[in-house]
């Protein structure tokens, strides 16, 4: 397990890196931070991809659970107009 600075530092990071993401379109920057990470610090670029992957696979999960949560009221609001 990495230590807590380089947790925290990969934290903020993979924060900053989505933001840069969202912004810019490149969807696939984080793997080029991870290259640059992964040049001088593997522990850091473990923990960064870690931080990157679990927040990626979080915001996939949330638009899966709000796009079931539509639909499913678009059916009922169709079976209550019926």
């Amino acid at each position: 397990m990495a230590d807590e600075s380089v947790i925290a530092m990969a934290n903020k990071l993979a924060e900053e890196c989505l933001a840069v993401q969202k912004e810019t379109g490149e969807d696939r920057l984080f793997m080029e931070v991870g290259d640059v990470l992964g040049a001088s610090s593997q522990t850091l670029e473990e923990a960064f991809l870690t931080a990157i992957r679990t927040r990626m696979a979080e915001q996939q999960g949330r638009k899966f659970l709000a796009n079931k949560l539509r639909l499913h009221r678009a059916s009922t609001t169709d079976v209550k107009d019926v």
